[in-house]
């Protein structure tokens, strides 16, 4: 995950070997990248990937296929990607989402061990994106590996075992989604004051962040219980009390802001 223009499409452009890095070496499942995806070890599933235009559906995948040493039966790709009823339809005429499951199928064809996806459901309807995502814990629990990048958190926070994230081309943490969200606090807790102190409110047991506006104050906290019970405590006139989970998104925005600051 990554802010717009944070390095992504260059990072896995380099990781693919479409572009040569400026220093260091990389190697993709023990092998150069080109070699690694020659090899069919390597699907990827590209945000501007083109299709040709005057073939069957099923043609192009079983070309594609033809590629790779080990392929899946090309029936099984298109059922995997959810294009199976798409098969004798020419490219041409299928609509944004049809082609993206298509590029899926093309991705998953070779059978790879790595599946890399950059913007995966970009134009998928809701059944399309719940196939998607299907196939990838198929694939998953089966022992393969799927990278993905995105830009929509719910996704990640769903789906991703591990997130790394990337600004201006630096990695500024790397974890599982619990690890992340207890960079920046484990909740935030949101209620009234009609005299808001932020000193004292700051020296709340948990609280690693204070907001104020007006009387309203939200305390960004790594123990809310601890932090609840001081402050009920400190203050006679708290009122209007809730407590948030703090999800992927907020991790997301509080860290990136941290590191452009």
């Amino acid at each position: 995950m990554e802010p717009n223009g944070a390095g992504k499409t260059t990072l896995l452009s380099i990781a693919l070997g479409l572009v040569a890095q400026d220093a260091g070496q990389v190697a993709l499942l023990g092998d150069a990248p080109r070699a690694a995806v020659r090899a069919g070890k390597v699907g990827v599933l590209s945000q501007d990937g083109g299709l040709i235009e005057d073939v069957r559906v099923a043609e192009l995948v079983a070309a594609v296929a033809g590629m790779y040493p080990s392929p899946l039966p090309v029936r099984e790709a298109l059922r995997a990607a959810g294009v199976e009823e798409l098969a004798a339809r020419r490219v041409r005429g299928l609509s944004g989402g049809q082609r993206q499951r298509v590029r899926f199928a093309l991705a998953l064809v070779g059978d790879p061990r790595l599946l890399v996806l950059d913007e995966p459901t970009v134009g998928l309807d809701v059944e399309g994106r719940r196939g998607l995502w299907q196939e990838v814990k198929r694939r998953t629990t089966g022992g393969g590996t799927v990278m993905f990048a995105t830009h929509y958190l719910a996704e990640a926070d769903d789906h991703a075992d591990r997130i790394v994230l990337v600004v201006n081309g630096r990695i500024i943490a790397d974890g599982d989604v619990a690890q992340i969200k207890s960079m920046v606090g484990d909740g935030e807790i949101r209620l009234t004051l009609d005299r808001p102190a932020p000193g004292l409110l700051a020296g709340l047991p948990g609280v690693r962040a204070v907001a104020v506006e007006g009387t309203g104050v939200a305390l960004t906290t790594d123990d809310s219980d601890a932090t609840l019970r001081a402050l009920f405590a400190a203050f006679d006139d708290v009122r209007d009390v809730r407590t948030v989970s703090l999800d992927l998104e907020s991790a997301f925005v509080r860290l990136t802001g941290e590191a452009g600051s």
